[in-house]
């Protein structure tokens, strides 16, 4: 089982230092945004991309997950698979994008965003270029191209971050002298949250163009039979993917909704939050870079013997090192919470709250693994529903009294919720022996060792750190070393 873990751990390194890379990059954009732009401005960033996230789960229809369970299923041409999810998704993005193109002012005009009809149509051009790529990456995952998926990753991370820094920093001087520039009859001639949204776009007509000679490789054609049998696949997990994405996002919603006092409050209190979550981003970083390399990696695992065993045992490191990144923020927060200008460092009370709820999102997507191996994926789309509920629930009763901060405890009660079902009906349907025993000791170690932290007397900045870089290793090294035992 050594190999295959030492696969698994590869792709990871190379998903992770691509995504690392290109996350510290646009990390960047944090002190640039909260520096620039007004809290209700950020806010307004925020919102649009909550639009962003959700809609593009409908628009890729779940073929992703489904392109890879087909692309290694017996008697199924790789080729044929990924041509056929990538024209489905084409012609969906396509027709969505001409319905906002054409009904965009009374959009933006329903969005309280009177005005501002080109953002949505760069939206929509986000979501098609967005969700055509997604099929692309997803063959790179499937065919163990890591590190040309990482490069043309990290390329799009450094073309947004640049487009960025020239919109914000060198624009407006620029303008100033040059009225009648032709890049104004795209963006407003002051900084504003636009500049932001058609960075995004700009990143993502290079990363198309980046990946043309994937393009190319496919047919252009869809065979209906087979996109029959992907889509009974993977409707329901983007059924389930919706509720899921929506878990994640429409606290968004509900902040505009719920908060007391305007526009301008609202907008203000969403923009904090997001430079809270923002801080916690390490977690969801190392999150997303172990679901790249996992998803393929669990399934073509499936047929081995002893591959339950081999995903118990993911699952324990998976949890250690979680809790090392939850050590790394928590301990070093004097120095990350630099990041945000002083308008927005309120929101830091919420990245604890927040770095539990990644690792508990993290931990779900390993124990849903069952139902994606089983193939009872119509399980998926209850299990997130019941997420959101709970969501929901606690956002409607507790945001009106305590603004953002139930937004974040809500995010933990529902990955909780969601753990407990799929633990239950997977041990029904697809039994994991995980080792609760050890994946709690690497937890209360970790606990431990910050209850510590919180115990020693008020320090300097650096014997601070200095005195927290030794409690780190207190934990990484007795932990990592048991489990090296163990394994």
């Amino acid at each position: 089982m050594a190999n295959p873990i030492k696969q698994l751990v590869g792709e990871t390194a190379i998903y992770g230092l691509s995504t690392i890379l290109a996350r510290v990059v646009n990390f960047l954009l944090v002190p640039l945004y909260s520096r620039v732009l007004t809290q209700s401005q950020y806010g307004s960033v925020t919102y649009f991309l909550a639009f962003i996230a959700v809609l593009q789960v409908v628009l890729t229809l779940g073929l992703e997950t489904g392109c890879f369970r087909y692309s290694q299923k017996e008697g199924k041409n790789p080729d044929s698979v990924f041509s056929t999810a990538f024209m489905a998704v084409l012609l969906l993005c396509s027709l969505f994008l001409l319905v906002v193109t054409v009904w965009s002012r009374d959009i933006a005009d329903a969005l309280q965003y009177t005005g501002y009809g080109k953002i949505i149509v760069y939206v929509g051009v986000i979501l098609l270029l967005d969700s055509v790529t997604a099929i692309l990456f997803a063959r790179l995952r499937a065919e163990h191209k890591a590190i040309k998926f990482a490069v043309v990753r990290t390329l799009k991370i450094f073309t947004e971050v640049g487009v960025n820094l020239l919109l914000y920093l060198v624009l407006p001087r620029y303008v100033a002298t040059h009225p009648g520039a032709f890049i104004l009859n795209f963006v407003s001639a002051s900084p504003d949250f636009t500049y932001a949204i058609f960075a995004i776009m700009a990143s993502c007509v290079v990363c198309t163009v980046l990946l043309v000679p994937e393009i190319l490789r496919l047919s252009f054609r869809i065979d209906l039979g087979l996109a029959k049998e992907l889509l009974l696949y993977s409707l329901p997990l983007m059924l389930a993917g919706l509720p899921g994405v929506m878990n994640d996002f429409v606290d968004r919603f509900m902040l505009s909704e719920l908060i007391p006092g305007g526009e301008e409050v609202w907008r203000a209190q969403l923009g904090v939050y997001q430079a809270g979550v923002k801080i916690a981003v390490i977690m969801s970083l190392f999150v997303q870079m172990f679901r790249y390399a996992a998803e393929p990696f669990f399934f073509q695992r499936e047929r081995d013997k002893g591959s339950k065993e081999l995903y118990a045992k993911v699952m324990t490191w998976f949890v250690a090192f979680c809790m090392a990144g939850f050590l790394f923020v928590m301990l070093y927060m004097d120095a990350i919470g630099l990041v945000l200008g002083r308008d927005f460092r309120e929101g830091l009370s919420i990245t604890p709250i927040m770095l539990v709820a990644y690792i508990m999102l993290g931990m779900q997507f390993n124990i849903s693994m069952w139902y994606k191996l089983s193939g009872k994926t119509g399980y998926a789309v209850w299990i997130t529903l019941a997420g959101l509920v709970v969501t929901v629930v606690i956002n409607l009763v507790f945001i009106p009294r305590y603004s953002y901060h139930a937004a974040a405890w809500a995010h933990v009660a529902s990955y909780a919720v969601m753990m407990a079902i799929s633990l239950w009906l997977g041990g029904k349907y697809y039994p994991i022996p995980y080792n609760w025993p050890r994946i709690l000791l690497c937890v209360a170690a970790a606990f431990a060792v910050y209850g510590c932290s919180l115990l020693l007397p008020e320090l300097h900045f650096w014997p601070k750190m200095a005195v927290h870089t030794a409690l780190l290793l207190g934990y990484a090294a007795p932990v990592g070393y048991y489990l090296y035992r163990k394994n």
